[in-house]
């Protein structure tokens, strides 16, 4: 059990946020003071932002904002790339500074009144802690079909993902030092949390409106978000391409008899035997062919790429020359 107050970070991952930026930082500031009042977490306890490339002034906010308070820590990121990586990017840094990091979208969708479950559950003993969303009645019913589509689907798939959880949770400084170990740079982290195997557990809450400015998820993001799911932790797809090939290589035969009894029969026409023969034949021996290749391609897609997942241009924080 973690008696000691913890060192909280909380990482916000920010992407043109500019118009809920500065209600985004009163509340966290507030809320964070007022769990150090009550020795919930420790005096030193930050919130880091991370500017992933935004084209608005949402770092001359942040900039600010660690001008004016020693709560506030920020990073710049030197390009888009992407809310995973910007995720990992704060994860990375604040790594080695804090005992419990919680992570936070910066509209603050997320009940921020959550964290105080987080931090309960994390004192009795939990590395991590899963922010799970207890209903959607306000999601539009698209919103809600595709949503739940997506996480039954990620299921069938063999991805572990905690239903109706995004990337809103609290991780324990061993969970976060274990999950940085992970060296793939294509990030699912819904994904990858869950298989770290320490002790979880889930706090429920009811997800609001934005703040302010429009959600940076439109439904293009959120099927190539989905597609990097599935590639990254599945290769199910592609066995599945290979069952297909199974098929056609199959009906090819049952074709090839068919082609032959009719073309015994007198019933075929001139070169048709040939040509149905060659296409059902060829077409999935290809199919299989692919789908065996694609397996090592699948594999060696999943461990060799070591691209840089990020590239950090400025850190800031208030030092005492600023006072």
């Amino acid at each position: 059990m973690n008696n000691k107050p913890a060192r909280l970070y909380v990482v916000v991952p920010c992407y043109n946020e500019e118009a809920v930026l500065p209600e985004t930082a009163k509340r966290l500031d507030a809320f964070l003071n007022g769990l150090i009042s009550e020795g919930e977490i420790a005096p030193d306890s930050r919130v880091m932002w991370v500017d992933d490339g935004s084209r608005d002034r949402t770092w001359e906010l942040i900039d600010a904002l660690c001008d004016e308070n020693e709560r506030f820590e920020g990073l710049k990121l030197a390009h888009n790339a992407g809310h995973q990586n910007a995720l990992w990017a704060g994860m990375t840094e604040a790594a080695d500074k804090c005992d419990a990091l919680v992570s936070i979208d910066a509209d603050l969708q997320d009940d921020i009144n959550a964290m105080r479950g987080f931090l309960k559950e994390y004192y009795a003993g939990a590395d991590i802690v899963y922010g799970v969303r207890s209903k959607r009645e306000k999601d539009t019913f698209f919103k809600r079909f595709t949503a739940e589509a997506f996480y039954k689907g990620m299921a069938k798939m063999g991805v572990e993902t905690v239903f109706n959880h995004a990337d809103y949770r609290l991780l324990s400084r061993r969970a976060l030092n274990e999950l940085l170990k992970y060296t793939e740079v294509n990030l699912f982290l819904r994904g990858m949390v869950p298989t770290l195997g320490f002790k979880t557990a889930k706090v429920y809450y009811e997800r609001g409106e934005r703040l302010a400015g429009e959600s940076k998820y439109p439904l293009r993001k959120m099927l190539a978000f989905a597609m990097q799911g599935v590639t990254s932790f599945s290769i199910k797809p592609i066995r599945m391409v290979t069952a297909v090939g199974f098929v056609f290589a199959a009906a090819a035969i049952l074709a090839a008899l068919y082609t032959l009894i009719s073309h015994i029969a007198g019933h075929a026409v001139a070169g048709w035997t040939s040509t149905m023969l060659s296409i059902w034949l060829i077409g999935g021996v290809q199919l299989m062919a692919l789908g065996m290749i694609g397996e090592y391609v699948g594999k060696i897609y999943m461990e060799v790429k070591r691209r840089p997942r990020f590239i950090v241009e400025t850190y800031k924080a208030k030092t005492p020359s600023n006072d």
